[in-house]
């Protein structure tokens, strides 16, 4: 499986109606991916979309790829309009595949840049670490790895409310179960914004 985050970004005055076309051709492109969660952006760079979607091989996402270079806008919308970035990745290999990413009030997106040579430390790392803090990683829907661009991986978490999350946080830091231990020392700066789910009407 071929994971795809999609970050479209629009304009404050248009961005309720851009949320909402993209979902729906998000979900009308079912012949190629499955979206499996949208979102707008509450923190973090603001007026975004973010949309995960999932691919069955990488050769039908390389195809969709290019349709989406040189074919008409997929959002419906010119270049005036919004601006779309597209990144490949795939999930870590001991993590399940993701099904849906809807359940939760709060999302976190969050990335880290890597120095190089630090993902095998971090995949290591992560797999270590998930069981012994599962009271707070059983929020973590996927942990991915970029194919493209900057050596980064890319983390989405759900939680009912920002005080969950901090309490978890807070609890697995005090315990020093998280983070995982060998993980940070890969990271050479990381990004993080605080997504909440989009439902159109």
């Amino acid at each position: 499986m071929i994971y795809e985050l999609c970050r479209i970004s629009a304009t404050a005055p248009n961005f309720t109606q851009t949320a909402e076309r993209c979902v729906q051709a998000g979900r009308e492109n079912t012949g190629e991916s499955q979206l499996l969660g949208a979102w707008r952006t509450e923190i973090g760079d603001l007026f975004q979309v973010i949309l995960l979607r999932a691919y069955p091989d990488l050769n039908r996402h390389v195809d969709a790829r290019e349709r989406a270079l040189t074919g008409t806008c997929e959002f419906g919308a010119d270049n005036q309009d919004i601006t779309v970035s597209r990144e490949s990745f795939k999930k870590f290999p001991f993590l399940p595949e993701v099904t849906s990413a809807n359940s939760g009030k709060y999302f976190e997106l969050r990335t880290y840049y890597l120095k190089p040579g630090g993902l095998q430390p971090t995949i290591a790392a992560w797999e270590n670490a998930l069981q012994p803090a599962e009271e707070y990683t059983s929020h973590l829907i996927i942990n991915m790895y970029a194919l493209d661009g900057l050596p980064r991986i890319v983390h989405l978490w759900a939680f009912e409310s920002l005080e969950q999350r901090a309490r978890l946080r807070e609890k697995y830091y005090g315990l020093k179960l998280w983070p995982p231990r060998g993980g940070p020392e890969q990271i050479d700066h990381a990004t993080n914004s605080i997504l909440l789910p989009i439902i159109p009407r």
